[in-house]
Formats: structure tokens, sequence, C-alpha cells
């Protein structure tokens, strides 16, 4: 797998800001079919850090229904998979350098 395949797009919310401020922690969106090493790999790759360790999480589907003038259309978020990147202590990822 390709490592622009394997991760899809960092994770900003006031949960992840947290996780990176108290344990140095990341959360990615990642490919559903990517594993762990692949993920290290990629983290280490395209930021130059040192990973210590990757937890991952598959998000399940959600079912979405709205009201318009139509009716009830209903739908399917899909499934998506995370990941929790831990960096080395003195380490950090700059995510908002790139905005």
């Amino acid at each position: 797998m390709k490592f622009a395949d394997v991760l899809i797009k960092p994770i900003i919310s006031e949960k992840s800001n947290k996780l990176s401020e108290k344990r140095n922690t990341y959360a990615f969106r990642v490919g559903r079919k990517s594993n762990k090493l692949e993920i290290k790999k990629a983290v280490e790759e395209f930021y130059g850090v040192n990973v210590v360790n990757v937890n991952t999480v598959v998000a399940p589907s959600k079912s979405k229904s709205r009201f318009t003038k139509a009716g009830v259309i209903s739908g399917r978020k899909p499934a998506f998979k995370k990941a929790y990147v831990t960096v080395a202590e003195g380490e950090n990822i700059d995510l908002y350098g790139s905005l």
C-alpha cells in the first residue's frame, strides 16, 4: 500500500487536541485496509517523528435521515478507521502549519 493511501487526513477536534497536549497522541483518519505497521511507517515518513504506539478504531456506519419537501430521505454514512498515534517524548507534529 502507498503511504498516501494509508493516511487520509488528521482529525482535528477538541478530543484530539487534548490528547496531543496531555499524552503526545495524535488522531488520523486512515484507510480501512491499513494495519498498524503501515500506519507507523507512514507517520514516521510524512512527519519525521518516532512513533511509540499505534491504536486503531473502526467507527461503525451510521444511518441518517432528513426531512425535505419530497418526504423523508434515508441514507447511510460509511464506516471509517481511525488511528491514535503516540509520538516519542519531546517530539510533536505540527498539524496547523500546513493550513
